[in-house]
């Protein structure tokens, strides 16, 4: 045991999710902000002017109570926004409406498995607020220390922003990186966010810190930014762990800062030091009155609860006969659980389209940074492609290359296989003189059989397949040379 190994990580995340409604938390403009010209998509009440009221969108409501309730949260009945007083170029109020002390969502918990067992994740609040403008640093990097100058764009201003923020629960990179993942696949199945990353529907900063095993008294603590994907986390927060613990062994002191994961270098970098907490200097936002939840409608809202992805993973598992790996793959993300679903009704053999999907596609979606429902593949073509094996048409290894064209072109299988002449060769009488001239060409291979040496065989049927470009079938080749070899003996 090394000196640093009674150690131990500990890790809490605030996750900034931006919802999936029509319009602005406080006004009527447009929330579908991702590609739209910069400072198109703003009113008076987005852009902070004087004279300008906020009204609160029911549907922001709406979506983040039946998050609480997915995440086993606490709802209130009366709930408060407030003011969050600080100056930053990319808010044009200098204050942000947000919740302070009375939010929407009160405590809670997620399960993370790893390695079979499964920890708790502590949820300390899920709240509602705006979110705000987004800089463009001009320079070398693009970042703020490199950059000439900077330019805001507004459009994201106002953009119901709900804030999942946790216990400082996790104790490892790894537990962060699932935990995160289980929660994009809820708010996925809840339908309230796309969670896209890169275009920063789902945003997490991390507080990590380390201190000896057993010690209820938090270490110093770090929080790190600029993390935007899974990957991101994980990486980020093993370096910090490493960075931490060196710090520790060679005798000095964990600075309590903020700081920016580096996404080429694999490092953390220093942004700024806190010294002090921050002193935003809430109070209640005069322009908006209470909320006031309705239990009526809490309770509605828990009933049209859709199914979640636990739920979810283990129908496949009893209806679908699926493994446990698989079907938990599957249901980790909506889309593709959706198009397996798809896949098996109108195709009886669930386990071989959880194969393909799990195999080809998404080894060619993760070579194209695609999701499922981005590709030119759709349930039809999956399912045409399967029936085209099944029936004899293309082989296994047929179907892959097939496959590829598919993905490629958006073609039907069918379509490709007859524009190419691919269909499988089954008559016997054509693989008998195909068989024929395989034997003729490789009279060798012919005697080692006869002297009992099994690799011939295959040998020779690769030869078949060879000749017919790998339309023979199988099956039927083995049958049919075996049988004339035997009559050779």
């Amino acid at each position: 045991m090394t000196k640093l190994d009674h150690l131990e990580v500990v890790i809490g995340l605030e996750i900034h999710v931006e919802l999936l409604t029509t319009s602005k938390m406080f006004c009527g403009c447009s929330a579908a902000i991702f590609g739209a010209q910069p400072n198109t998509l703003v009113c008076p009440v987005c852009l902070g002017l004087p004279g300008s009221l906020p009204v609160p969108n029911e549907k922001a409501v709406e979506y983040t109570v039946k998050t609480g309730l997915a995440l086993n949260s606490s709802i209130a009945n009366f709930s408060q926004f407030h003011r969050k007083n600080y100056f930053y170029p990319d808010m044009a109020k200098n204050y942000q409406i947000s919740q302070y002390d009375l939010p929407l969502c009160d405590g809670g918990y997620l399960g993370v498995d790893i390695n079979g067992f499964t920890r708790q994740v502590g949820i300390t609040r899920v709240h509602l607020e705006e979110d705000t403008g987004k800089l463009f640093h001009v320079g070398k990097g693009g970042r703020i220390a490199q950059a000439y100058y900077s330019l805001v764009d507004f459009n994201r201003s106002g953009v119901p922003l709900m804030e999942v923020v946790t216990e400082p629960d996790l104790g490892s990179p790894k537990e962060a990186r699932i935990f995160l993942q289980n929660l994009k696949s809820i708010l996925e199945h809840l339908g309230v966010s796309d969670c896209n990353m890169e275009q920063g529907s789902l945003r997490c900063d991390a507080n990590i810190s380390v201190r000896p095993r057993g010690n209820k008294e938090l270490g110093v603590k770090t929080e790190v930014k600029n993390m935007n994907s899974f990957r991101s986390l994980e990486r980020a927060l093993t370096y910090e762990v490493e960075r931490h613990k060196q710090i520790l062994e060679e005798g000095g002191e964990v600075e309590q800062e903020t700081r920016h994961f580096d996404e080429t270098k694999g490092v953390t970098t220093s942004l700024r030091t806190k010294e002090y907490a921050h002193d935003y200097r809430y109070f209640p936002e005069p322009d908006l009155v209470p909320l006031k939840i309705d239990s009526v409608w809490i309770e509605e809202l828990k009933r049209d609860l859709p199914e979640l992805p636990d739920a979810r993973k283990m129908r496949f598992e009893e209806v679908y006969k699926l493994g446990a790996q698989d079907a938990g793959i599957l249901t980790s993300s909506k889309i593709m659980a959706d198009f397996f679903e798809e896949c098996a009704k109108s195709y009886p053999k669930p386990k071989i389209i959880a194969n393909w999907i799990l195999g080809e596609l998404s080894y060619r979606l993760n070579q194209e940074n695609l999701q499922i429902d981005e590709s030119a593949v759709t349930t039809r073509h999956l399912v045409e492609l399967l029936k085209l094996i099944d029936d004899g048409t293309v082989s296994g290894k047929m179907a892959k290359d097939i496959f590829e064209e598919v993905f490629e072109t958006g073609k039907l299988p069918r379509i490709i296989v007859e524009e190419k002449g691919l269909s499988q060769i089954t008559g016997e009488k054509e693989l008998s003189t195909i068989i024929e001239l395989a034997l003729e060409e490789n009279l060798s291979a012919v005697e080692d059989f006869k002297k009992g040496k099994q690799r011939a065989l295959g040998f020779l049927i690769g030869q078949v397949m060879k000749l017919t470009k790998g339309r023979a079938n199988p099956a039927l080749v083995n049958k049919i040379l075996q049988k004339k070899l035997e009559e050779l003996k």
